[in-house]
């Protein structure tokens, strides 16, 4: 798994690139948890070259949303691939997230 962070206007955007599963979690809830301690509140999670989650991967994304709502930020979902949308449906977890289609979206949402 590869991360690549950048900042669009309000939101820090995190494009994670492989595998989020129980070896490579860690790094994304590290780096997640950084954000927020450094005092982010806006998130784009970018999925479009994520091509599996675990459920530990599930949980960090979790973790990721009640960050952002405790700092009263907001976190997105976007360009997520058909295998992934359907975890995440099947999970329940597509009710508890914004899920939008790209990120032009997410920053339009803002």
């Amino acid at each position: 798994m590869k991360i690549k962070k950048e900042k669009v206007e309000d939101f820090t955007i995190l494009k994670i690139k492989g595998r989020i599963d129980t070896l490579h979690s860690t790094n994304l809830e590290a780096e997640v948890n950084k954000l927020f301690d450094d005092g982010e509140k806006n998130v784009i999670l970018n999925c479009a070259e994520m091509n599996y989650i675990s459920s530990s991967g599930l949980r960090v994304f979790l973790i990721a949303q009640k960050r952002a709502l405790a700092n009263q930020g907001k976190l997105f979902l976007c360009n997520m691939q058909a295998p992934i949308q359907e975890i995440f449906r099947i999970s329940g977890f597509a009710n508890l997230f914004q899920i939008v289609e790209t990120q032009k979206d997410a920053l339009e949402k803002k």
